[in-house]
């Protein structure tokens, strides 16, 4: 019986989970009173989709490697999970989020923990340092789970090095685009539209598009052996998956479900987000609109009849509706990309389900 994606990700959601148990025993060694450092992460990384360890997946069998139970794939997997959930502890920090997948974000859990343990001095302090701290820890776990993928596939016996450069470049990627996010939030708005959408593009790109569809992809394809040309045709056709799942959560940020979402709706207002959508509206609405829409960024206090008022503005200056078209040409830029896998040998089924988790990513389908 042919090895599925949903027992890849229950394989994958096991050996986080292991993995964080002797990470727990490691720092409860140390002191007892460390374990809710491990906690928070646990809480984070268990269950979901796991569409990026999926996608680490698809790139590895793309290049032929083994789809059995208890490949390097799933040790990627690991790697990429604890990393993903340093960058959203980390974010929701710099955001001052206060949920993330309906859930506590690290930092209010620390909170929470200063208020019940009855702990003296600001309970807020306390909360951002204990996430900050956990946020490293998950930081510094990846990539002793990814030197495990390395091992187990034998690529650390290999000359070549694209797997271990393509990881540390996920770091300085994400890392760089966070900074750009924080900075378009205080920096000057861009004087023309083009500038403002170039701006919010290159946000979106690097803090994460590359991390949660490009990187996966070709991490796995070059653990698995692959080319570095081959590599670089999973990375064109990863992209535009990225782009376009990040251009849907901007939507969802402001348009979507909190039971989906698993976010209050409007906090990227709130926050200050200079997005793509947001870039639109700002600049191809009334003067009168537009005013009142760049009044209601980084407002704290918005309102939801504010931000109701500020869907209205987005959806008839036809700020929506761009936004929409461009995760289309994405997609299909995305698709395009397949015929060059398809002509380096990569499998139809491999292919098939590298469209099944695009449409996943672009539709948001549960």
């Amino acid at each position: 019986m042919t090895f599925s994606r949903d027992a890849f990700i229950d394989q994958v959601n096991r050996r986080c989970a292991a993995f964080l148990e002797e990470r727990r025993a490691e720092v409860s060694a140390i002191s007892p009173d460390g374990a809710p450092l491990v906690d928070a992460l646990s809480a984070l990384t268990s269950g979901g989709k796991k569409l990026r360890p999926a996608l680490g997946w698809i790139g590895w069998r793309g290049a032929g490697g083994d789809p059995e139970p208890g490949s390097a794939a799933e040790q990627l997997g690991v790697a990429l999970e604890l990393f993903q959930a340093a960058a959203l502890v980390h974010d929701d920090v710099i955001d001052r989020s206060s949920t993330r997948r309906g859930q506590p974000s690290a930092h209010v859990r620390f909170e929470k923990l200063h208020r019940e343990a009855g702990f003296s001095g600001q309970g807020r302090h306390f909360g951002t340092s204990g996430a900050i701290l956990s946020g490293d820890l998950a930081l510094a776990w990846a990539g002793q789970a990814y030197a495990q993928a390395e091992l187990t596939s034998g690529a650390a016996t290999r000359s070549d090095t694209l797997a271990r450069e393509t990881f540390q470049r996920m770091h300085t990627s994400v890392i760089t685009g966070q900074y750009l996010d924080v900075l378009a939030e205080v920096r000057r708005p861009a004087p023309t539209e083009a500038e403002a959408v170039t701006r919010a593009r290159g946000v979106l790109r690097y803090k994460a598009a590359k991390y949660s569809t490009e990187y996966p992809v070709v991490l796995g394809c070059a653990l698995a052996g692959g080319s570095p040309a081959l590599s670089d045709a999973f990375a064109a056709a990863a992209l535009p998956a990225g782009e376009a799942f990040q251009l849907r959560d901007d939507i969802l940020g402001i348009f979507g479900d909190p039971e989906t979402t698993g976010k209050p709706v409007g906090d990227d207002l709130r926050e200050g987000k200079r997005t793509e959508l947001i870039a639109y509206g700002l600049f191809r609405s009334s003067a009168a609109e537009s005013e009142q829409l760049s009044a209601m960024l980084g407002d704290p206090e918005l309102s939801e009849d504010q931000v109701d008022r500020a869907r209205e503005i987005l959806v008839s200056s036809g700020a929506l509706a761009e936004v929409e078209r461009s995760i289309d040409e994405l997609s299909e830029q995305s698709r395009r990309a397949e015929d060059p896998l398809r002509e380096a040998g990569v499998t139809d089924d491999v292919l098939d389900e590298f469209a099944e988790v695009r449409e996943r990513l672009v539709r948001r389908i549960r």
